[in-house]
């Protein structure tokens, strides 16, 4: 077949050569292996044709929209194609080239609905072009949407490839559709030829006054005679309505530059939708831009998954298994549903049933129980009057004060990657262990046995303020019911919101580096007590952890570290009383747990030899006497 190629070979009866061009797609197993090609009236023989070089004018297309030959085609114009068949077979007899006729049967293209014949028809649209270089001189389509997207921030990453890939890769946009509704594209075209009314720029702007003033429907209802005159009668009104990618892909002209450009701005920070949108809005707003001003219409892209069920299923009336928003909102509460969507991961599908809405409800109540801690501890405390300078804090207290910072530095971080499900993990964590099962643990005792304005006590809610009022900043943008509630109580003197404030810039200790280094050691330290104190007390020996007095056998630089805190170690560790030891052999090291020997102390529940030692107060114990009557207990670590 190769010797055939480029062979031209005269038509049956019109005055034209026909070229041979050799075609993967025609093979010996059905038929002679040689076909006649129509590049108007299929796929392959289009590709084909284009591929050997000819030209779209020189592509042969007499078939009308009606399914009838144009006018202009010699022999057989004004038929239509179906009875034009007999006819073709008749002029070729006639001109005597006919070697055989025979009808065969074979399958065909079908309409699905009305069961008739189709044929495939190339037809003129209205195309983008994304390798078009523009009248003045500036860079194709396709490279200034490559360089947008490399200047484009994508949440998550993976956005990125997936739609420089569809860039790069895609053909030239088709802008027009042969739907019955839609934005039309107002033109006309010849009736036979396609070609545009030579007045089309005029006519447009005839046509867009007229719109506004009577919406789409005055296209609809338009007599072409009312605008050409007597050119209506070789020209129609184009029926092509434009892709509705193209409709949405504009908003950034229509709305960030149009209607709203007083309340927003171009480029927008950044737009966000399904993951389906890289293909769609994403898309065809970035084309649209670029086309327009040669940058995106945003700076950032955000895409999220879609929400299923527990066992991953798409949510569907049918299946039952369709969890109502509202009716969530109803039961359980708004911020129930915020705090389930912040805490899922939306990168990929997210997942909800009632049993994930019962864990949601559990972390929002341990979230509020420490909120409620806090304020409480705080009520009376007057930030002018109280507040005291961060370096007269106790040594825990600017510990907390640094967690505070670090945990905050982390959150905005993820803020600013958009990245909500570690910022509810980092709340909470911060909320249940640093705070719940550590600090505040151990700060209770301050709290409810010194003196109301002592330096320790108010030590302790300089810091409890200052991390209140960060973790409601920090939660706001989630939990912004709670947020605004538990604010109006810490700010009780002043009528403000939350949501006028900035994020939180937290005093810096100066020692904060040593700090965070040491605590982080004891309290590794101190969850290693409290596993010998369970032993004692499941065998009876103590009940709460105050009952127990604690030494603590270990090498030097463990046992310098703990005598550190002199006598405040016990109030670390919260026992009675302890104690470290330095051993030089590791052998020797080891915790030891033992009940206290003494009375428990009515006020603060330790157990101490002192208790009944003013014989005015027996229940209580000498520390507690100097709380409520003397000069009080004296602090530095805890």
């Amino acid at each position: 077949g190769k010797n055939l190629s480029l062979i031209r070979f005269r038509h049956p009866f019109y005055d034209r050569d026909a070229p041979v061009y050799l075609g993967d797609y025609v093979t010996f197993d059905i038929g002679t292996g040689i076909v006649h090609s129509s590049p108007a009236y299929g796929i392959d023989d289009f590709v084909s044709c284009k591929a050997h070089g000819m030209r779209d004018d020189e592509i042969i297309n007499p078939v009308q929209a009606d399914g009838v030959f144009a006018q202009s085609l010699p022999l057989f114009g004004g038929l239509k194609i179906w009875d034009a068949n007999s006819k073709i077979v008749d002029v070729i007899r006639e001109h005597g080239h006919l070697l055989h006729v025979e009808k065969i049967t074979h399958s065909y293209m079908h309409c699905w609905r009305h069961r008739t014949p189709v044929i495939y028809r190339a037809t003129s649209q209205w195309f983008a072009g994304m390798d078009v270089v523009p009248s003045d001189g500036g860079n194709p389509l396709r490279e200034l949407a490559l360089a947008g997207i490399e200047a484009t921030q994508f949440y998550p990453q993976w956005g990125k490839a997936r739609l420089h890939g569809m860039i790069a890769n895609r053909p030239d946009w088709t802008l027009s559709r042969q739907r019955q509704w839609g934005v039309p594209m107002a033109f006309f075209v010849h009736r036979e030829t396609g070609a545009l009314h030579p007045r089309t720029q005029e006519l447009l702007e005839q046509v867009a006054q007229r719109i506004e003033k009577g919406g789409i429907e005055a296209w609809q209802d338009l007599d072409p005679r009312e605008l050409l005159g007597d050119d209506a009668d070789d020209y129609v009104k184009n029926r092509d309505t434009l892709d509705v990618w193209f409709d949405s892909g504009v908003t950034h002209q229509t709305v960030l530059r149009g209607s709203h450009a007083g309340q927003s701005h171009f480029p927008a920070e950044m737009y966000l939708e399904g993951s389906d949108q890289h293909r769609g809005w994403f898309h065809s707003s970035l084309l649209t831009s670029c086309m327009l001003t040669g940058v995106p219409p945003y700076k950032a892209l955000l895409t999220h998954g879609f929400v299923v069920d527990g066992n991953g299923r798409k949510m569907s009336k049918s299946l039952g298994n369709v969890i109502v928003p509202q009716k969530v909102a109803d039961t359980l509460g708004a911020e129930i549903i915020r705090l389930w969507v912040a805490s899922t991961d939306y990168s990929g599908e997210l997942t909800l049933s009632d049993e994930i809405l019962k864990r949601v409800v559990e972390s929002y109540r341990r979230l509020r129980n420490t909120l409620r801690f806090l304020l409480a501890n705080v009520s009376d405390f007057d930030l002018e009057r109280d507040m005291l300078p961060v370096q007269d804090w106790l040594e825990i207290d600017r510990y907390a004060l640094a967690l505070t910072r670090e945990m905050s530095a982390a959150v905005r971080a993820d803020y600013d990657r958009y990245e909500y499900h570690p910022i509810v993990a980092r709340l909470q964590t911060f909320a249940s262990e640093d705070l719940g099962a550590f600090y505040l643990d151990i700060l209770k005792d301050r709290l409810y046995t010194t003196k109301p304005d002592s330096k320790e006590r108010r030590s302790a809610q300089c810091a409890l303020y200052r991390v209140t009022e960060t973790l409601l900043k920090l939660m706001a943008p989630l939990l912004s019911f709670t947020a605004e509630e538990a604010w109006r109580v810490l700010k009780k003197k002043t009528s403000g919101t939350i949501f006028v404030e900035t994020f939180p810039g937290l005093p810096e200790a100066a020692d904060e580096a040593a700090l965070i280094d040491k605590w982080t050691r004891l309290r590794a330290l101190r969850a290693e007590v409290q596993k010998q104190l369970e032993p004692a007390r499941e065998r009876g020996e103590i009940g709460s952890s105050l009952q127990a007095e604690v030494e603590v056998r270990t090498n030097a630089e463990t046992a310098s570290l703990l005598q550190s805190l002199g006598d405040e170690l016990k109030f670390v560790l919260i026992t009675s009383a302890a104690r470290a030891t330095r051993v030089d052999d590791a052998s020797d090291a080891q915790i030891v747990v033992s009940p206290s020997p003494h009375t428990k102390c009515g006020r603060c529940w330790h157990w101490r030899a002192d208790v009944g030692s003013d014989t005015s107060h027996p229940t209580i114990c000498a520390r507690c006497l100097s709380n409520l009557f003397g000069a009080g207990e004296p602090r530095t670590f805890a």
